[in-house]
C-alpha cells in the first residue's frame, strides 16, 4: 500500500472597506445605486416636502426613504427580511434592530410626497441624441400606454378606491406611463382606478411632450380631443386608428397613403397589410391603419414609418420589467390607498435608477444599443451591492461601476426579428381564447421574412344621383344639394360648419342645413369630422409628394 497525505488547499482573506453615512444615517443607502440617489438629493426631497423628523430618531426620515426603494427591490420577502438585507453589509457598524410594526411606522410617517418628487426629479429621457435607437430623423421616439393588470392586496379599503376586477377577484391598479422607447425609461407616470380611462391619464402627461418628440400609441388614442391637445404641445404623433374611426380621403400622396383630417387636426393615414413568414414555414397577415403628423411622403415615407411603429412595443418590455421582472407577477403589498401610491412611486423610482445605470453602461461603449442591455442582470447585481453595502460613497471616478460592468459583460445578441404567440393561458383572463384563431404559431418563432404592402385607399364616393328629396323640384343647375356640395369640393380641406354654409347661401334656414347635413352624411355624400364639422369627400387626381 502506499502512503499519500491530503494537503490542505490553499485559503485566500479577502478584506473589504465600507463606506456609509455615520450613526443612525448608516443603514439609509442604496448599495452602488446610491450614487443615482445619492444623500443629498433624498434630503432635497425630504425638506421640500416637509416629511424630515423633527427629532434625531433611531429610523431617520432618509433611511426610510432608502427603506421603501430596497422594500422594492426585494419585493418576495417582508419589512424584517428586508431591513436585514439593507444592514447586512454593515458589520461592525452598531445599527437599530426595529420590528415589523416600527418599520410599518417609518412608512406611515414619510408617506408618499417624498418618493413621488424623488421620481420627479429622476424622471425623464435618459439617452443622448446620438445613442443608437432613440430618435428618428429630428425627433426622440417616446410612447404613450397602460398597463391595467397590476394587482393589489384585496382589501376593504383598496376595494373602496379601485373596485374589484370581476375574473381574478383583485383590486387592479391602472398605470399609464410616457417612456422613451429607445431606452424604455420612464418620462412620467400616473396612476388609479381603472374606470377613469387610458385617454383621460394620459393627458396628465401631455405638458412633458416637447416639439422634438415623436409620440407613438395603439389604438384608443385617437379621440379628437386628444388629438388636439397633443398637436398643440408642438410634438409629432403616429398611433394605430380604431377600425370605426372614418377618415376621408383628401389628397393622395405617392407612397399609398392620403392626407386626411381627425377633428381639427390635418393628418396622413397609412393603411398597410404585413405579412409574417416564420421559420416553420407559418404564414399569416395583419393589417394596421395608422395616422400620423409626418405630412411629407417623401422624407418620411409611409412603409419607414410602419417600419416605425414597431417600436411601440418597447414599452411592452418596460411594463414586463416592473410586473414580471422586479416584482415577479407578485401583488402590491398595501393594504390602502396611501401605501399604494407610496409603494409605487417608490417602484417606479427604483425602476427609473436601473434604466439609468444601463443606459450609462450602453454609452460608456460607442455604437451599443440600450435594446442589448440585459434588465434582470442589472436588476440581481443592485441586489447583491445592497446586501454587501457596496459603492455606497465611492472616492474613485469610473465609466462604469460593478452593475455596468456586468452589463456589458452579458450584452444580449442584436435584435432578432421574432413573433409572439399572443395566447393567454390563464382560464380566468377575460382574454383567454380571444386570439386562438389570428394564425400565429403556438409558440414564439423567429421570423425570416417580412412583407410590408400600402395599400392605396379606395375610390371614394360615385356619380352622384341626379336628384333627392330635398330639391327634386328644383332645376338641375340650382339644386341646393349640388350647389353645397360643389361648394365644399371647391376647398376639400377646409372643415365647415352648418351655419357657414347657411350664411354663404341665404335661402335656407340653420335649422334645415343642420338636418340636410347629417342626412347626407349618413348617406356617405359628405364626411362628419366631428360636432358640427363637414367637408367634402372628394380627393385630388394628381398625386402630390
Amino acid at each position: 500500500m502506499l502512503d499519500y497525505c491530503v494537503l490542505p488547499p490553499p485559503l485566500a482573506t479577502i478584506t473589504r472597506t465600507v463606506t456609509v453615512a455615520a450613526g443612525r444615517f448608516a443603514p439609509g443607502h442604496l448599495g452602488e445605486l446610491t450614487a443615482i440617489v445619492p444623500f443629498e438629493l433624498v434630503d432635497a426631497v425630504l425638506w421640500e416636502t416637509r416629511t424630515v423628523q423633527r427629532r434625531l430618531r433611531d429610523l431617520p426620515s432618509r433611511v426610510g426613504v432608502y427603506f421603501l426603494l430596497v422594500m422594492c427591490l426585494f419585493p418576495e420577502v417582508g419589512y424584517r427580511l428586508v431591513w436585514d438585507k439593507l444592514t447586512a453589509g454593515l458589520s461592525g457598524i452598531p445599527v437599530v434592530c426595529p420590528t415589523a410594526k416600527a418599520l410599518r411606522d417609518l412608512r406611515r410617517r414619510l408617506g408618499s410626497a417624498p418618493v413621488r418628487a424623488l421620481f420627479d426629479v429622476l424622471a425623464g429621457p435618459l439617452a443622448r441624441p446620438t445613442t443608437p435607437g432613440v430618435r428618428f430623423g429630428p425627433y426622440r421616439t417616446v410612447s404613450f400606454d397602460g398597463c391595467s393588470s397590476q394587482r393589489v392586496s384585496d382589501s376593504d379599503r383598496n376595494r373602496a378606491w379601485l373596485g374589484r376586477t370581476s375574473h381574478h377577484g383583485y383590486p387592479t391598479l391602472e398605470l399609464m406611463t410616457l417612456v422613451e422607447t429607445g431606452t424604455r425609461a420612464l418620462l412620467g407616470a400616473v396612476f388609479g382606478p381603472t374606470a377613469e380611462g387610458e385617454t383621460s391619464y394620459a393627458g396628465r402627461l401631455l405638458h412633458l411632450l416637447r416639439p422634438d418628440m415623436l409620440v407613438l400609441w395603439d389604438k384608443g388614442f385617437d379621440g379628437n380631443a386628444f388629438l388636439s391637445a397633443v398637436t398643440t404641445t408642438g410634438a409629432q404623433f403616429l398611433g394605430r386608428l380604431r377600425s370605426n374611426r372614418r377618415t376621408p380621403v383628401l389628397t393622395r400622396l405617392v407612397d399609398g397613403s392620403y392626407l386626411s383630417v381627425i377633428g381639427t387636426v390635418r393628418v396622413r393615414v397609412i393603411d398597410a397589410q404585413i405579412t409574417v413568414t416564420c421559420t416553420d414555414g407559418t404564414v399569416f397577415t395583419g393589417s394596421y391603419r395608422l395616422a400620423t403628423t409626418l405630412t411629407d411622403a417623401r422624407r418620411f415615407p409611409a412603409a419607414v414609418l410602419v417600419d416605425l411603429y414597431h417600436q411601440r412595443w418597447e414599452h411592452e418590455s418596460a411594463y414586463y420589467a416592473l410586473r414580471h421582472t422586479i416584482m415577479n407577477g407578485r401583488l402590491l403589498r398595501s393594504g390602502d390607498p396611501i401605501g399604494i401610491e407610496q409603494e409605487m412611486w417608490s417602484l417606479l423610482t427604483l425602476y427609473q435608477a436601473l434604466r439609468t445605470v444601463m443606459v450609462d453602461a450602453a454609452e460608456s461603449v460607442p455604437g451599443t444599443d440600450p435594446d442589448r442591455c440585459g434588465f434582470t442582470i442589472a436588476l440581481q447585481a443592485a441586489r447583491d451591492q445592497v446586501i454587501q453595502a457596496a459603492d455606497v460613497v465611492t472616492t474613485t471616478v469610473e465609466p462604469v461601476g460593478l452593475i455596468g460592468r456586468r452589463i456589458l459583460s452579458g450584452l444580449l445578441p442584436h435584435r432578432r426579428q421574432r413573433v409572439s404567440t399572443r395566447k393567454v393561458k390563464a382560464p380566468t383572463s377575460r382574454y383567454n381564447g380571444r386570439c386562438d384563431n389570428d394564425g400565429r404559431p403556438d409558440a414564439s418563432r423567429t421570423v425570416t421574412d417580412l412583407d410590408v404592402t400600402i395599400l392605396e385607399p379606395s375610390d371614394p364616393l360615385s356619380a352622384l344621383p341626379t336628384a333627392s328629396r330635398d330639391d327634386r323640384h328644383t332645376a338641375p343647375g340650382k339644386r341646393r344639394r349640388h350647389r353645397i356640395l360643389t361648394l365644399l369640393e371647391e376647398d376639400p380641406t377646409r372643415l365647415w360648419q352648418p351655419r357657414d354654409i347657411a350664411a354663404h347661401f341665404g335661402d335656407v334656414t340653420l335649422e334645415t342645413m343642420y338636418r340636410q347635413l347629417n342626412r347626407w352624411a349618413a348617406s356617405g355624400l359628405i364626411h362628419k369630422l366631428g360636432p358640427g364639422l363637414y367637408a367634402a369627400t372628394a380627393w385630388s387626381p394628381t398625386p402630390l409628394a
